[in-house]
C-alpha cells in the first residue's frame, strides 16, 4: 500500500448543516453533493474531503461487520488542519468560520511548534485548527517539509 491518502470522511449528525456552514458560509464548492448521503470537497490535489450523513454512514458501515459492530461514526481525536501564510490570516480565517456558524474551540495563540493557532468546531463537531506554521513548507513537487521553529 502506497503512503497516501485520497479521501478524509467524517460522519456528520446534520449534513444540511455542514452544507450550509461550508458551502453558504465558507463558500467551498462541492465537488459531489448526494443529498441526504454525503457531500464532497477537493481540498488539494487528489485530495477529498468526505462529509457523509451518520445514519448512512453507518449503515455502510455494517455491511461486512454486521449490525452488532463497535466500530464509531463519530471522529474522535482528530482534526482536519488549515495553514495559513500569517498570524493575522488565522484570526480572519476563524472570525469567518464563527461567523459562518462554528463554535470556536480555542481563540488564536502562540502554539508549542513555535507558530500560531486556533481551533474551531464545525456545526457538527468536527474539529479544524486554522495554523500558522513557519516551518511548514511545500515544494513544487508536493512534498513537505516541517522544520522546528523555536517558540516566541
Amino acid at each position: 500500500m502506497e503512503q497516501r491518502v485520497h479521501f478524509m470522511t467524517a460522519a456528520t449528525r446534520d449534513l444540511d448543516r455542514a452544507r450550509h456552514f461550508y458551502v453558504d458560509g465558507l463558500g467551498w464548492t462541492p465537488t459531489l453533493d448526494v443529498p441526504d448521503e454525503i457531500l464532497f470537497f477537493q481540498v488539494a490535489p487528489g485530495v477529498m474531503l468526505g462529509l457523509f450523513e451518520a445514519d448512512a454512514f453507518a449503515a455502510d458501515l455494517a455491511n461486512d461487520l454486521g449490525s452488532g459492530s463497535a466500530v464509531a461514526t463519530a471522529p474522535g481525536g482528530f482534526t482536519l488542519s488549515h495553514n495559513v501564510a500569517s498570524v493575522e490570516e488565522v484570526d480572519r480565517v476563524l472570525g469567518r468560520a464563527a461567523e459562518a456558524g462554528a463554535t470556536i474551540v480555542k481563540s488564536g495563540r502562540r502554539a508549542a511548534f513555535g507558530g500560531y493557532h486556533g481551533y474551531f468546531a464545525d456545526p457538527n463537531d468536527l474539529l479544524w485548527e486554522v495554523a500558522f506554521n513557519p516551518g511548514w513548507q511545500v515544494a513544487e513537487d508536493g512534498r513537505v517539509t516541517l522544520s522546528p521553529v523555536e517558540p516566541e
